[in-house]
């Protein structure tokens, strides 16, 4: 399949959103690297903060926790340190994950979506995330490496999906590795209120998953689902 690229605005985002993709593609024995823009340690780290902990502290907190996760699930894992809340935008910071890409060459990107009215880091990080993969294409872009093909893009499931345009095209069955998944998420008790709600998330995709996967698979009741939405067009030779 080849290697797998996951652009995370904050030190969580991967686990909740993708770390069953995540967790396939190293069961398959692929190269997974989460590139986390920042810790999370302005805006998703609530608790951290009400603890009496310092910035650098949480930062290490959520480094660390982050990278309990990563290891779950068999990913590599670089932090940008770039500040969130906000997280802003830079040629500096693009060219960075455009180096990234370059080194990595993935097969397939996840991200989040570029629209997202709770939290304006994500769209932040989407969009640096696409305009870094043009650059990587780009032969005469100056980075290491050869120049990017055209690895296919899917946004991963926001928080509030209906307020995100979020339409989910592509359901993900990750029954096999849910467990990993779940162990994932309880490396990060920083966000433990979120454990629960991902793994009903999972619950409710995966009936869809089965009422959209045909009547001859017999998909059990218990099967665990990922949303995502494919942005550009599938290249295929069949229709399936």
């Amino acid at each position: 399949m080849g290697s797998l690229l996951v652009v995370s605005a904050h030190a969580g985002d991967f686990v909740w959103r993708a770390a069953g993709a995540i967790a396939l593609a190293t069961s398959r024995g692929d190269r997974a690297k989460v590139l986390c823009l920042t810790y999370g340690e302005r805006g998703e780290s609530a608790k951290a903060w009400r603890e009496g902990r310092t910035l650098e502290e949480i930062k290490e907190l959520r480094r660390a926790e982050a990278s309990a996760a990563a290891e779950v699930l068999g990913a590599e894992i670089e932090f940008l340190d770039a500040g969130d809340y906000p997280l802003l935008e830079s040629p500096e910071l693009v060219d960075r994950i455009a180096r990234v890409y370059r080194e990595v060459e993935p097969a397939v990107v996840l991200t989040h979506p570029t629209e997202d009215p709770y939290n304006q880091d994500h769209p932040a990080a989407a969009r640096m995330a696409l305009h870094a993969r043009v650059l990587a294409q780009a032969a005469g872009y100056d980075a290491p490496g050869e120049p990017l093909g055209a690895p296919p893009v899917f946004f991963f499931e926001p928080h509030q999906p209906e307020q995100c345009g979020f339409r989910p095209d592509v359901l993900l069955d990750i029954t096999p590795v849910f467990d990993a998944k779940r162990k994932a998420m309880e490396c990060l008790p920083a966000q433990q209120h979120m454990w629960e709600y991902y793994t009903d998330l999972a619950r409710r995709r995966g009936v869809q998953l089965r009422r959209n996967a045909g009547p001859n698979l017999g998909l059990p009741h218990t099967t665990m689902g990922e949303a995502y939405m494919r942005l550009y067009p599938q290249v295929t030779g069949t229709l399936s």
